[in-house]
């Protein structure tokens, strides 16, 4: 018999990855091997391959805006994540258009921020201006931010080296006013497991996994946020959406492969077949 049911939606507010594998290529893939409704608001255009990206086009902040309106007026969110917002203008029209909506931890629609701030050198890709408003605007908006430990250091200063640095960079991160931070660690090379931390300001949770011995990492923080957004958008609470994002993103890296000249992407593809590449 068929089934007319819709999937839960979840809407991604990101940049394309003309190579494919992150930004909200790599969101998109993951929606759907989650079993959610992949939607998208782009916020702008990459020139980008497995070496690097050489050139980023923004889109207008006011149509980035329409987007979210044109898919939440009709279609309706059951989760959103943001991903590359590349100006001040950009993030104060998408932060306006989920307040309309009902997008963030005031309103019933989780609101899950990836602080896409440095490159994978872990160079700024971002104006001054833009990361102040990612610090004082989109974060106490924000059920959920995911930095990882270069993101920390530009948005707080606080240069993590050690598992335990871990909470002190939660700490300070929550100091600008999300519900919940994941602090993610894959980049702390010297430790043999890959531990991130979930904190609410009051409870920590540790989460541990194997570190895989691969270059192929390209789109891994794009994953993660994006399979927690994907749980939310079902109704899993924060900590049990975090868990179920670290197993998906863990079998991902463990299953990533070679593309191109440089860096190649982890994988969604274990979720919906054997492998056979």
């Amino acid at each position: 018999m068929h089934d007319e049911t819709a999937p839960p939606t979840a809407l991604t507010i990101a940049g394309s990855d003309s190579g494919g594998s992150a930004g909200m290529h790599a969101d998109l893939r993951t929606f759907f091997a989650c079993g959610v409704h992949g939607m998208t608001a782009v916020t702008a255009v990459t020139v980008q391959n497995t070496v690097g990206v050489t050139g980023l086009v923004e889109i207008p902040p006011e149509t980035v805006a329409a987007q979210i309106d044109a898919v939440a007026s009709d279609i309706g969110v059951g989760a959103a994540k943001t991903g590359v917002l590349a100006s001040a203008a950009t993030i104060d029209a998408v932060l306006d258009a989920c307040d309309r909506h009902g997008i963030g931890r005031s309103g019933r629609t989780p609101f899950v921020v990836d602080p896409v701030a440095a490159s994978r050198s872990g160079e700024p890709l971002l104006r001054t201006d833009a990361l102040d408003a990612l610090r004082h605007r989109a974060f106490p908006r924000a059920t959920l931010v995911t930095p990882n430990l270069d993101e920390v250091r530009l948005l707080t200063g606080i240069d993590a080296r050690t598992r335990e640095d871990l909470l002190d960079a939660a700490k300070a991160i929550h100091a600008f006013g999300p519900e919940w931070v994941l602090i993610k660690s894959g980049h702390l090379p010297d430790d043999p497991e890959c531990v991130d931390l979930l904190f609410n300001g009051t409870e920590s949770i540790e989460l541990p996994g194997p570190r895989y011995a691969t270059e192929h990492t390209h789109g891994a923080g794009d994953v993660f946020a994006s399979a927690i957004t994907a749980a939310l958008a079902k109704g899993a609470s924060m900590p049990d959406a975090v868990r179920g994002g670290k197993r998906f993103v863990t079998r991902s890296v463990a299953d990533a492969y070679p593309l191109g000249a440089g860096v190649g992407p982890v994988s969604t593809f274990w979720r919906v077949s054997p492998r056979s590449y």
